[in-house]
C-alpha cells in the first residue's frame, strides 16, 4: 500500500510538472516546480526521511524566483538562508547524534527556545521596518511569516518537535497572504503544508514516545540489596 501511495505521488507530480510546461494545465511552471518539490520535501520530513534536505534545496530555488516576481523580499531571501540551512540541517540528520549516530526526535531546551524566542520578535519588528522602507507589497505578514519560518527551519535541523508549531503558525498566516497576492496555487500548498505538519507533529509524537521506550527497555534492570 504504501509503495503504491508513493507512486501514485509520483505520477501525480509528473503529470503537474509536464502539464504546466506544455500549457496542458493552466499554471507557471516555476509555481508548479515549488509546488512539488514543496510537497514532497515536507512529506519527507514527516517521514524522518534524508531526502527532505535536498528536495527541500531545489524547492527553494524554486521560490528564489517565484518571489522575486512576486516582489516578496524578505521570504525570496529566506530561501538563500534555507538553502544554508539545508546543507547543515543534511548533516546533523546523519551525524548530529550521539557519538555522529543518526540524529532522533527532541524537544527544545528551555535556553533554546528563549533564544529563538527572542531573536524572532526583534527580527520580526526590524524586518518590517526595513520592508516598508524598500515598499515591499506586505511588510509585516512578510516579515513575521519569513521569521517564523527561519526559526521554524532552524529547530528542525535539530530535529526538535516544536518545529512543527512554528510552521503549523507559519503557514495559516502564508494561506492568507498568497490568497491575498492571488498566487493560488502557492496558498493551496501551504494548506497541504498545513494539514502535513498536523499530521508530522503527531508522528513526531509518536516517534518521541517509541525512544523513550526504547530507552528505559536498554536500561539496566535495578537491584536492591
Amino acid at each position: 500500500m504504501q509503495r503504491f501511495s508513493y507512486g501514485l505521488a509520483v505520477v501525480l507530480s509528473l503529470v503537474l510538472m509536464l502539464g504546466s510546461i506544455k500549457h496542458f494545465l493552466p499554471l507557471d511552471p516555476i509555481e508548479a516546480g515549488a509546488f512539488v518539490t514543496g510537497a514532497w520535501c515536507v512529506w519527507l520530513t514527516v517521514k524522518q526521511n534524508i531526502w527532505n534536505w535536498p528536495i527541500g534545496i531545489a524547492n527553494n530555488l524554486f521560490f528564489i524566483n517565484q518571489f522575486w516576481h512576486a516582489r516578496l523580499y524578505a521570504d525570496m531571501s529566506l530561501q538563500i538562508i534555507y538553502i544554508v540551512l539545508g546543507a547543515i540541517g543534511w548533516y546533523w540528520w546523519l551525524h548530529g547524534g550521539r557519538n555522529r549516530s543518526i540524529l532522533l526526535v527532541s524537544h527544545t531546551p528551555r535556553t533554546t527556545a528563549v533564544m529563538v524566542a527572542t531573536i524572532g520578535v526583534a527580527s520580526t519588528v526590524g524586518m518590517t521596518l526595513y520592508l516598508r522602507h524598500i515598499h515591499d507589497s506586505a511588510p509585516f505578514l512578510d516579515a513575521l511569516t519569513t521569521t517564523l519560518s527561519l526559526c521554524a527551519q532552524f529547530l528542525m535541523t535539530k530535529k526538535m518537535i516544536e518545529n512543527w508549531y512554528l510552521w503549523i503558525a507559519a503557514d495559516v498566516l502564508y494561506i492568507g497572504l498568497f490568497t491575498y497576492k492571488h498566487q493560488s496555487l502557492t496558498a493551496a500548498l501551504n494548506l497541504l503544508f498545513l494539514m502535513m505538519c498536523l499530521v508530522g507533529l503527531r508522528v513526531w509524537r509518536k516517534s518521541l514516545r517509541e525512544q523513550g521506550e526504547d530507552y528505559a527497555s536498554s536500561e539496566p534492570a535495578a537491584t536492591y540489596v
